[in-house]
C-alpha cells in the first residue's frame, strides 16, 4: 500500500506538518492552488522573549488576486537576513542553537537568493526533513495532470502517484466527499494532531504551535522523538 499526503507548502512549518510527511511514502506540495493571504504559506511563528512572534516573507500580491502559490514572488530580498537575525537573537540561549547555527544560516543565505515563495518553502522542507531523518519522496502537484473538482483533484493526484491510501489534514473534512475516494479505491484517513508530548522551551508558557525550528534548537538530535510518527 502506497501512502500519499497532499498539502500546500508552508514556511518553516510546525512539527505536525513534518509528521504528515513522515507518515506517507510520497508527499505532494499542492502549490497549484490559489495563494491566500494571512495564511501559513509565507509565515510562521517562533518564541521570543517578547512572546510568540510572526516571521513573514514579504510577497508581491498587489492586484494579483488569483495568482497561484507557485506563481507568488518574493518582494524584498532582505527578508532572509532579517529572519535569521531574529531567530539568532531569540534562540541564542537554546541548548542546541550553536550546533545547528551554521546549517540554518546557510539555508537562509540560499533562500535569500530565491525569487519564488514555493522554492523557499521547498528548500526548508527538504533540508529539515534530512535533518530529522525523514526520507519521504517530496513532489509537486504540477508534476501530475490535475482534474476538476476539489475532492476529485485530490483523489486524482493520489491515483496518479500510484497511491492507495490518502492521509489528509483534519481541516479538509469540511469539504472532502468521502465517496469520491471510495469509488477510486483509495483509503481515506485524517491526521490527528492531538497528544503531542511537551518539551523544554524558552520564553514562558509552552506552546505546540510554533515552527519546527523551536523543537530542533531546544532538543537537537532528540527532536524526532517528539514527532508522533517516530514514537
Amino acid at each position: 500500500m502506497k501512502k500519499v499526503a497532499i498539502l500546500q507548502s508552508n514556511y518553516i512549518p510546525w512539527k505536525g506538518y513534518f509528521d504528515i510527511i513522515n507518515m506517507v511514502d510520497e508527499f505532494i506540495l499542492y502549490d497549484d492552488m490559489q495563494y491566500t493571504r494571512r495564511d501559513w504559506r509565507n509565515r510562521n511563528q517562533i518564541k521570543t522573549a517578547g512572546g510568540v512572534k510572526w516571521l513573514s516573507i514579504p510577497v508581491d500580491t498587489k492586484g494579483k488576486f488569483y495568482q497561484k502559490i507557485n506563481e507568488t514572488k518574493i518582494s524584498d530580498s532582505k527578508w532572509a537576513q532579517d529572519h535569521w537575525k531574529t531567530i539568532s537573537f531569540s534562540y541564542a540561549k537554546a541548548p542546541y542553537f550553536k550546533e545547528y547555527k551554521a546549517f540554518f544560516e546557510d539555508l537562509y543565505q540560499r533562500a535569500g537568493e530565491m525569487e519564488y515563495l514555493s522554492h523557499v518553502n521547498h528548500l526548508f522542507l527538504t533540508e529539515i526533513c534530512k535533518l530529522l531523518g525523514i526520507t519521504t519522496k517530496i513532489t509537486w502537484s504540477s508534476d501530475y495532470t490535475l482534474v476538476e473538482g476539489k475532492t476529485e483533484r485530490l483523489a486524482g493526484l493520489v491515483a496518479s502517484a500510484g497511491g492507495s491510501y490518502y492521509l489528509s489534514g483534519p481541516a479538509a473534512k469540511d469539504y472532502i466527499v468521502d465517496q469520491v475516494f471510495e469509488d477510486a479505491g483509495i483509503e481515506l484517513d485524517y491526521m490527528d494532531y492531538s497528544g503531542y508530548v511537551e518539551y523544554p522551551q524558552l520564553h514562558g508558557e509552552f506552546t505546540h504551535y510554533v515552527s519546527i525550528l523551536d523543537l530542533i534548537f531546544m532538543t537537537g538530535p532528540d527532536a524526532p522523538r517528539y514527532l508522533k510518527s517516530t514514537v
